[in-house]
């Protein structure tokens, strides 16, 4: 019998959620296991790097990659997981947009060391100590992985065949594509973003949908919204109009807002560009007959005001993907 070809998971800069909606296959990862030899993954395997090194070069079937690329060490791991593998997907929001890490692209690396590690309040540092890429003890010479100087998407870093987003992906969309990989199928083409939908998930959600116009933004803590009519048109910001379908549109449907996971529907480049715009439309600013420039400016802070963090909303998954990237440097 011909040895099954190989699949790696791999978990850079990210929360390991990703790793758990694999096994969220639940009875299907026996399918998967039975199909490809599962050969690497630190988080459920003892497969060393060394090992991954010693195989030739597109020796991996498919490597599921996950993270984003925050150290040095996630970017040695992208360029050696790309030599080695045949197809190279990125897996989940921050492998494919930066997602939450790369919402420190608004920092510089050292304002990000001096918060974690000198000014933090709940640290007791009174030496000033922050992480070294050398330390040397009696036992040996200690290795720690610098930060970049920005988080990057794993597109930024090697060539990627494949998009899979979501926070985490959701099981059945996983599967979507597994079942192509298993069954031989014909792939999409290269570059192409897979399980998932193509439009919003506005397209999906089953809330009722009259003519949006907002007067007043609220955070999810002030209201308790109407379970049938649109979370956006009750003034809780909703992603759902400048995100991809093919989650299902879980989050409106336990009446909480689309955060926006599955990154920009085809088309959009920039979600939130694409978020701002729609905003701007359906804004309500009353009677602007002869108002101001200035005037009308105070009239749309007013209404987004209770609006905390734009970036931190409007980018939370995809700051790196994105034609900000962060702060300039």
């Amino acid at each position: 019998m011909p040895p099954k070809p190989k699949l790696s998971l791999y978990w850079a800069a990210s929360c390991g959620g990703c790793e758990i909606a694999v096994v969220n296959l639940h009875e299907k990862i026996l399918a998967l296991e039975a199909a490809f030899d599962f050969m690497f993954c630190p988080c459920l395997l003892d497969t060393k790097k060394k090992d991954v090194e010693a195989l030739p070069d597109r020796g991996i079937a498919v490597t599921f990659f996950n993270g984003a690329i925050r150290t040095e060490e996630n970017r040695e791991m992208a360029r050696l997981m790309r030599r080695k593998s045949q197809l190279l997907i990125a897996f989940g929001a921050c492998a494919y947009e930066g997602c939450i890490p790369a919402l420190a692209n608004l920092a510089t690396r050292e304002e990000i060391v001096a918060s974690v590690y000198l000014s933090n309040p709940s640290t007791h540092n009174p030496s000033g100590l922050t992480p070294q890429p050398e330390t040397h003890t009696p036992e040996g010479t200690l290795h720690l992985p610098m930060l970049l100087e920005r988080v990057s998407t794993l597109a930024q870093e090697v060539e990627v065949d494949y998009f899979i987003p979501g926070c985490p992906p959701e099981p059945h969309q996983i599967w979507s594509v597994i079942d192509l990989l298993i069954q031989g199928k014909p792939l999409p083409p290269k570059g192409s973003v897979v399980g998932a939908g193509r439009s919003s998930v506005c397209d999906e959600c089953k809330r009722k949908k009259d003519d949006k116009k907002i007067r007043k933004f609220y955070r999810t803590y002030e209201i308790v919204p109407d379970r049938e009519k649109c979370l956006l048109e009750q003034g809780i910001v909703c992603m759902g109009i400048a995100t991809r379908d093919g989650c299902g549109a879980l989050c409106p449907q336990v009446n909480m807002p689309c955060t926006g996971c599955y990154g920009p529907p085809e088309g959009a480049d920039d979600q939130g560009a694409a978020m701002v715009g729609a905003l701007g439309s359906i804004l309500d600013l009353g009677d602007t007959a002869g108002l101001t420039e200035a005037d009308l400016i105070q009239r749309i802070d007013a209404i987004i005001e209770p609006i905390p963090d734009c970036a931190g909303t409007f980018y939370k998954y995809s700051l790196a993907h994105s034609i900000l990237r962060g702060l300039a440097v």
